[in-house]
């Protein structure tokens, strides 16, 4: 493929640093920030980034034989590849109906105990054919990429039952394969208790401890377990249950944690040592200072919040306390449908008070190690995956500035150009 020089660039946002932990308090707003600077690429691996001139020094030493693809970068903002690490992505179905509910009060469970919500999702997601999902999929797939993002997390949990859930995580596969964008597999089984074990959820805790999770892991599906820990929905109990087994098939626990009442779901993620507890809108204290302690990356959501017109976590009390703090758009068909994350980046900033360089810190590196992925992604460092994002921005601080608008003009994924002015390329 020869080099790919991307030259000029008015700030070259490098995320460089030490990649074995998460970063927390003060080192989220460490960017490692460049001005005027240059990136090189080779073939698929990030060759070279420094100043401009060292970059153009490093190419015309290295060039002797090779093609050399030029990428003026002048008076635009050069990122590592944006990184989601939560998602429900691979879904049928949409949910615009239920924003009138909300609208005249609903609640969330009021919705999904009225037939709508997660379930309507699962009716919808069990109908598909696996051709569907990849096809629906793949549209949404090409507006993350659209929109900086080159790796998401895919969790399932919109099957339950061992087919369905499956059939998802197939689907995610084949688009891991197929499409441009990476997909990091979670297995979650427990995102509901399907209506046909309403009346025993303790036997569908059996099917997914018994069942789902060993076959999951025989086909080699996923990397990560999830659960829903939620009052009507997985008990602390059920879900250190169902994290548990998961562990003991190799599957890395996260865990869906007090969204919508305090359940001392960030307890339980920090008693079992999980990559990340996600949501947190209402973590309590100890919650807080648990996760901490162990190491516990909070994913953060506000755009579920805002969607949902709840009050949102409590990110500085979290960055305060020295949670390593990622964002994500939870992109789903009821409660958080963009694949915007700059939108998310911006409403971080204008709603939980995170500040530009925490918000770009968490869709970057620590969203990287929320996914186990900060060895490869989310940083612009010699040797990792060559992801790198243009933005048609002076600075980074614009980035939240100019907030609600698509601002990327160039999407580099494995050293190739997917995303031209703004516009998917072919192939």
């Amino acid at each position: 493929m020869g080099l790919v020089y991307i030259r000029n660039a008015a700030q070259v946002v490098t995320m460089a640093g030490p990649n074995d932990k998460p970063r927390t308090g003060a080192a989220m707003s460490e960017l490692g920030v460049i001005e005027r600077g240059g990136v090189v690429l080779e073939d698929n691996r990030i060759a070279y980034v420094g100043t401009d001139e060292e970059a153009a020094r490093y190419v015309e030493q290295h060039s002797a034989g090779q093609e050399v693809t030029v990428i003026d970068a002048t008076s635009k903002l050069v990122t590592p590849g944006l990184v989601d690490p939560h998602t429900h992505v691979v879904f049928a179905g949409t949910r615009e109906k239920e924003l009138g509910m909300r609208l005249n009060g609903a609640t969330y469970m009021e919705i999904m105990n009225a037939g709508g919500g997660i379930h309507y999702s699962t009716t919808r997601t069990r109908e598909a054919d696996e051709e569907q999902l990849i096809r629906e999929t793949a549209k949404r797939l090409d507006r993350f990429l659209e929109h900086g993002v080159t790796t998401v997390e895919a969790k399932s949990g919109y099957g339950l039952t061992l087919e369905d859930e499956l059939k998802q995580l197939r689907v995610a596969r084949q688009l891991h394969e197929q499409h441009p964008v990476d997909l990091v597999s979670t297995f979650m089984g427990a995102h509901a208790v399907p209506r046909e074990y309403k009346g025993d959820p303790d036997a569908y805790v059996r099917l997914i401890t018994e069942e789902m999770i060993p076959t999951v892991v025989r086909e080699g599906l996923a990397e990560f377990c999830d659960v829903f820990c939620e009052e009507g929905v997985f008990t602390p109990e059920q879900s250190r249950v169902i994290l548990e087994a998961g562990m003991q098939w190799g599957l890395l626990p996260k865990i869906h944690a007090d969204e919508i009442v305090p359940y001392g779901g960030a307890e339980l993620a920090a008693e079992i040592g999980a990559v990340s507890a996600e949501h947190l809108l209402r973590a309590s204290d100890e919650g807080i200072r648990a996760m901490a302690k162990k190491g516990v990356i909070a994913v953060l959501l506000p755009g579920t919040a805002f969607f949902l017109m709840t009050k949102p976590a409590e990110a500085r009390q979290m960055i305060d306390a020295g949670v390593p703090v990622a964002l994500s758009t939870d992109r789903n068909p009821g409660s958080c449908p963009t694949e915007s994350l700059p939108l998310i980046m911006n409403l971080a900033c204008l709603t939980m008070h995170m500040t530009p360089e925490e918000a770009l810190t968490a869709v970057t590196i620590n969203a990287a190690h929320a996914i186990r992925r900060a060895d490869r992604i989310g940083s612009l460092e010699v040797g990792k995956q060559a992801d790198v994002v243009l933005f048609d921005a002076p600075n980074y601080l614009y980035l939240q500035y100019h907030y609600g608008v698509n601002l990327v003009e160039t999407v580099i994924k494995n050293g190739r150009v997917v995303i031209q002015d703004g516009r998917r390329l072919a192939g």
